[in-house]
């Protein structure tokens, strides 16, 4: 048993809060707005403004919204730097008896269900957040427990900045490459910069470099259509692909087949999943598990190879492409709207097949890094919640 002692405290005796400080902006008030401040909301950042009124570390912790309810999300959000805060949000701090970063784990730890009032429209009100009730170790117990998990979440947080320069790398190659058509000519410098013949083409209704060609992305991948009933079997346990989950770890959730309930895609780790929803065609899967299935919110590519892979990928995520989807997708409201498998791999793009596949081999490592960072942070993610329970409990005593 842990020699740790926790003692039974009310959240208001523990913070200082700064609701008052808080200030709406409409989207009509922020239209316009240099996008240079972060601006929060109930469930994170929800838009970006020209000033700002907090500047240093708060917990926000969502006032209203379904999330109260479905819990998908955390309710509380570790706010750093400058930034404005509507009035969706609670804003506090530890006060001398509490340290912040460990105020933030141990409200992310807990079920608000019992704070919570309203069903239509739940609603965690100031009164109720301050008779939060919460088992606290000494600030001495609590700056050790708040050192670990923030070592962790930190290098998780370093993983993605690598991850966000890496993926900025590979869209830059992909741009100078195959949207300007500055590839390296025979002699390493830049085709079109450096004089190279451009054809006027029909169909793109644009120059592209002389011998090239244009080919649908149907010339390169399948569209995956095979199926699973994940009810036949409903006690058992999928990989899922989800939109949801997409956006919450940018990977797969673990779900029962009873729950998943109607057809879903099989998927490889060769294949790619490609958002067929407005507004989120910018959702690309790359890196997939054996064993999977798929929401139907995504379309499956087949790829033929790895390099092939690595390029479609770009071709997935570039500004043209979701235009393109944009574009054709038809539905009852900009929610709901869909583009069809078939019409989304007539997107034509300029072809020539010995650059497509040296693009893919020249960004191959790229992509690996990043899925090693994404591997590496599932792992740190598995960690940091399973130690985060008994930290708060006292069964694991930091040293």
């Amino acid at each position: 048993m842990s020699e740790v002692e926790f003692e039974l405290r009310k959240l208001g005796d523990l913070i200082e809060i700064y609701n008052n400080k808080r200030a709406p902006l409409s989207a009509k008030q922020r239209e316009g707005l240099e996008k240079i401040y972060p601006y929060y909301g109930a469930q994170g950042i929800v838009d970006y403004v020209d000033d700002y009124i907090f500047d240093g570390k708060y917990i926000l912790i969502a006032e209203d919204g379904e999330n109260l309810k479905s819990n998908n999300k955390s309710i509380c959000t570790l706010a750093t730097g400058k930034y404005w805060v509507n009035n969706h949000a609670h804003i506090i701090e530890g006060n001398d008896e509490t340290n912040t970063d460990f105020l933030y784990y141990k409200l992310n730890s807990i079920s608000f269900a019992p704070y919570i009032t309203g069903s239509a429209q739940p609603k965690l009100n100031k009164e109720n957040l301050l008779n939060i009730e919460l088992y606290i170790p000494s600030r001495e117990h609590q700056d050790k427990i708040a050192k670990v998990l923030t070592l962790l979440d930190q290098k998780i947080q370093i993983n993605n900045q690598i991850n966000q320069e890496l993926e900025a790398m590979a869209k830059t190659l992909y741009d100078y490459w195959f949207v300007q058509f500055d590839f390296p000519d025979q002699n390493g410098k830049p085709y079109k910069s450096s004089g190279g013949k451009m054809d006027y083409n029909p169909e793109l209704k644009r120059e592209i470099p002389e011998g090239w060609g244009v080919e649908k992305l149907s010339s390169l991948l399948e569209i995956g259509r095979e199926t699973i009933n994940p009810m036949k079997t409903p006690k058992e346990e999928f990989k899922y692909y989800s939109i949801p989950e997409y956006d919450v770890s940018g990977s797969f959730s673990y779900e029962l087949g009873e729950t998943i309930r109607s057809n879903k895609f099989i998927v490889e780790k060769s294949d790619l999943l490609v958002s067929k929803l407005n507004p989120w065609f910018n959702r690309v899967v790359y890196n997939l598990e054996e064993n999977a299935i798929s929401s139907t919110e995504f379309i499956v590519w087949k790829t033929f190879n790895r390099f092939e892979k690595n390029f479609l990928y770009q071709v997935a995520t570039s500004k043209e492409f979701i235009e393109y989807c944009t574009r054709f997708a038809t539905g009852t409201s900009n929610s709901h709207k869909r583009v069809s498998p078939d019409i989304m791999v007539g997107f034509q793009i300029p072809f020539k097949k010995t650059y497509i596949q040296k693009f893919g081999e020249i960004t191959d490592s790229i992509r690996t890094q990043v899925l090693q960072n994404n591997v590496q942070n599932q792992e740190l993610t598995q960690l940091r919640d399973w130690l985060l329970p008994m930290l708060m409990n006292g069964q694991v005593k930091v040293e």
